[in-house]
C-alpha cells in the first residue's frame, strides 16, 4: 500500500483493489496503517497517535486514494468538507463499449438519474423505494474495440453512484460482480485473466488547514491490471 502524504495527524493512501478500508481486524486498510506506524515506518505523523480511521467511504473492490485521520479533531475537520460537499473526487474507470464522444475533443457529458440512497442490483440499478437526486459527470479518456476509459466526478455521494450510474447509461463498470454481467465477467476472468472492479479513485481535491488553499492528492495512476486490458485490447484510440 502506497503512502501518498502524510501530516501530524492524516496521511493519504493508494488503497490496492480487494482490501477493505476497515471490518477486516488486522488485514484492512486502517490496521496495515496502524501496524506500519508502530513500526516508525511514518515519521511524518506525531508520536502520539495511537489509531488511524477513514474519513471517507471507498469500496473494497475500488483501488486508490483514501484519506485517513489520526486524531477525532482532524477527522471532523474533513468529514465537514465532504458533507458540505467541497471535497472534489475523480476517478479513473473502464467501461463496457464504446461510450458516444471523441477522447481528442475532450467530450464530457452528466448524467442525472435519481438514486436510492443505499445499494441497488443489476436488475434495478436505480433501487427500489423512494429516490433522492444524483449526479455523476463523465469526460472520455480513451476507447478501444470494446471498451472505454472515463474520468467520473460524482456531485452527489449516493452508495455505489457510479457504478449505478454507468449502468444505466449501458455502458456498466467492467468487473462489477453486482452490476455487470455475469457472462461479461466469465468472459474477463477466463480470457482476460482480469478479475477486479475497473474502477480507481485517482485524484482528492481538500483543504488540510481552514487558512489555506485546496491541496491536491493523485494517485500513481491507472492500475497496472487496468493498463494492460486496454493494452490487450485492440485499436486503442486515445490513452491519457
Amino acid at each position: 500500500m502506497t503512502v501518498l502524504a502524510c501530516g501530524p495527524t492524516w496521511l493519504v493512501v493508494d488503497k490496492p483493489s480487494g482490501v477493505s478500508i476497515h471490518n477486516d481486524p488486522g488485514n484492512d486498510v486502517c490496521a496495515v496503517v496502524l501496524a506500519a506506524l508502530e513500526a516508525g515506518k511514518l515519521p511524518a505523523i506525531r508520536t502520539d497517535v495511537t489509531a488511524v480511521h477513514a474519513v471517507h467511504r471507498l469500496d473494497r473492490d475500488t483501488s486508490g486514494i483514501v484519506l485517513l485521520a489520526g486524531d477525532s479533531p482532524t477527522r471532523a475537520f474533513f468529514s465537514k468538507q465532504f458533507s458540505e460537499r467541497t471535497v472534489r473526487k475523480d476517478y479513473l474507470a473502464i467501461v463496457h463499449g464504446q461510450l458516444i464522444g471523441d477522447p481528442d475533443a475532450s467530450d464530457r457529458g452528466q448524467w442525472d438519474w435519481p438514486l436510492t440512497a443505499g445499494a441497488a442490483g443489476r436488475k434495478h440499478p436505480m433501487g427500489k423505494g423512494k429516490r433522492v437526486p444524483g449526479t455523476t459527470r463523465w469526460q472520455l479518456l480513451a476507447h478501444s474495440r470494446h471498451y472505454s476509459l472515463v474520468q467520473f466526478m460524482p456531485l452527489t455521494g449516493r452508495k455505489h453512484q457510479i457504478r449505478r450510474h454507468a449502468k444505466l447509461a449501458g455502458h456498466p463498470v467492467v468487473g462489477d460482480r453486482r452490476y455487470g454481467s455475469m457472462r461479461a465477467l466469465t468472459y474477463l476472468t477466463t480470457h482476460c485473466q482480469f478479475d477486479r472492479l475497473a474502477l480507481h479513485a485517482h485524484r482528492l481535491q481538500i483543504r488540510l488547514s481552514r487558512n489555506e488553499a485546496p491541496t491536491i492528492f493523485v494517485s500513481d495512476g491507472l492500475p497496472d491490471t487496468m493498463q494492460r486490458l486496454l493494452e490487450n485490447d485492440q485499436d486503442i484510440v486515445k490513452d491519457r
